[in-house]
């Protein structure tokens, strides 16, 4: 069997698996329909669990380099600017937390980063090359695609977006429901003559929470913008006239658009597939759970999916392959959650709506009582996210919890003197010899709980799979 797996759908869900499966040196193939690349911004807020795994599979960098952190957002009534506001409370960076803001980054861009790391492992995204037929069996799945050609892999994995071929294939259920009576008008356009250093938001003084929001996009001349609809409008234009009418009732025609990139019309569209896996077919991202674009999560939830199913995928055990969906559809369904709350605020006019907490950030996503995690007690426990922290080694040279981590690999982490296969972290004061490391700072054994002495089992994902002692 040449192929081990084979991926449908090079979003950046599929992007995150096939680079996850291909540095294991496993043999896979990533396929879209697509003829071209998709050029826009769509998901275009990264969160700062998203930048952890980004700086895991060696993207974090080129992300950070093209693209922008949080920017204020100027209020505009009336044509008149009334005030600023920020989505996020800046928020310093901990030992802990090294990237506690999101980043943002238009979509299509993200993609070309995630393919250029993947062409390092020798695998290339298979263009106008679509899934039309798939049958499994009990040692691997034979797949046909639109060029004719027939691929027997091992396993199937559906990245293929919301209206995923390998779901309906397969018959699943994709549970939730279409909102008609909201929708919003989305696209990417240039704006001359706004200041490209804030997002804008016009607005009437009569109705300041019922506007048109512009987000500048990074590495490129464009805004994306977002308006919503009101009960009495239908069959909307959305082309660029229609969109600079749209805009020149809220700002006196202050603003010329021009380059219309793309634009919809979008529709909540609140929905999670039944079933994760059937036999050795597998959905994520998009294709397992759809999302509204408030909070921005559906990009970085459908990229955990992706690191979360590499490396079970790679290994093969079936223990680790029946956790995917427990953790993962849990995971999604709150997640689900927190963003069609954040909606209802946008609907309602709540002020807050814009305002973004803890709980979109994704750093305490847990899976806490699933099949890898078992019982535990204190603040860290099994299925959590496993903590940076500051190391020094013998040398004096400082190293970060996450080097540890970093890789295709487990790691443990033993805390105190004894004999251990893992690395070894010593508390501050102490004096290092070969492969010590100290915790100078105090900051891991206050992170991990180890006053005592611990020995800790990372995931290859880097979340904490046992803890014993102290």
């Amino acid at each position: 069997m040449d192929t081990r797996v084979l991926i449908a759908g090079a979003g950046p869900t599929g992007l995150t698996l096939a680079i996850e499966l291909a540095r294991r040196d496993v043999a896979v193939r990533i396929i879209d329909k697509a003829a071209e690349y998709f050029v826009g911004s769509r998901g275009d807020g990264m969160q700062p669990r998203t930048l952890e795994v980004f700086e895991d599979l060696g993207v974090l960098d080129a992300v950070l380099a093209a693209g922008m952190a949080p920017v204020p957002m100027k209020i505009h009534l009336g044509g008149e600017v009334v005030g600023e506001r920020m989505m996020f409370d800046p928020v310093e960076p901990t030992p802990s937390r090294p990237y506690p803001t999101g980043w943002f980054l238009g979509q299509s861009q993200t993609e070309g980063i995630l393919r250029d790391r993947l062409a390092e492992f020798g695998v290339r995204v298979e263009l106008a090359t679509a899934l039309t037929g798939f049958e499994q069996d009990a040692d691997g799945v034979t797949a046909t695609l639109s060029t004719g050609e027939t691929v027997r892999a091992a396993y199937l994995v559906g990245a293929d977006g919301g209206r995923s071929f390998v779901r309906k294939a397969l018959g699943i259920a994709f549970e939730g429901s279409t909102d008609e009576s909201i929708r919003m008008l989305l696209g990417d356009v240039r704006a001359d003559g706004l200041d490209r250093n804030f997002g804008h938001w016009f607005a009437t003084p009569d109705e300041p929470m019922n506007g048109m929001m512009f987000s500048p996009l990074p590495g490129t001349p464009h805004f994306q913008f977002g308006a919503s609809l009101g009960d009495g409008e239908t069959d909307v234009e959305t082309a660029l006239p229609a969109v600079q009418a749209r805009l020149d009732v809220l700002s006196g025609g202050t603003v010329k658009l021009s380059d219309l990139a793309w634009s919809t019309v979008w529709r909540p569209n609140v929905r999670l597939a039944a079933r994760f896996r059937d036999g050795r077919v597998f959905l994520a991202g998009d294709a397992a759970h759809v999302h509204p674009p408030t909070g921005g999560q559906g990009l970085n939830t459908g990229v955990q999916d992706g690191y979360n199913l590499g490396w079970k995928l790679a290994d093969g055990a079936p223990e680790l392959l029946d956790s995917y969906e427990i953790e993962r559809r849990t995971v999604a369904a709150r997640v689900l959650g927190v963003t069609t709350e954040l909606l209802q605020k946008y609907v309602d006019g709540d002020e807050d709506a814009h305002r973004r907490g803890e709980d979109t950030q994704q750093l305490d996503i847990t899976y806490r009582g699933g099949p890898l995690s078992p019982p535990g007690t204190g603040a860290l426990q099994p299925g959590d996210r496993a903590p940076d922290a500051p190391l020094v080694d013998a040398n004096g040279k400082r190293v970060r919890m996450f080097e540890l981590f970093r890789g295709p690999h487990a790691t443990e982490l033993f805390f105190g003197e004894g004999e251990t296969a893992g690395h070894r972290i010593l508390p501050a004061g102490s004096v290092a010899t070969g492969t010590d490391l100290v915790d100078e700072g105090g900051h891991a054994y206050a992170a991990y709980e180890a006053s005592g002495g611990r020995r800790v089992l990372v995931r290859p994902d880097g979340y904490v799979w046992s803890l014993s002692g102290s």
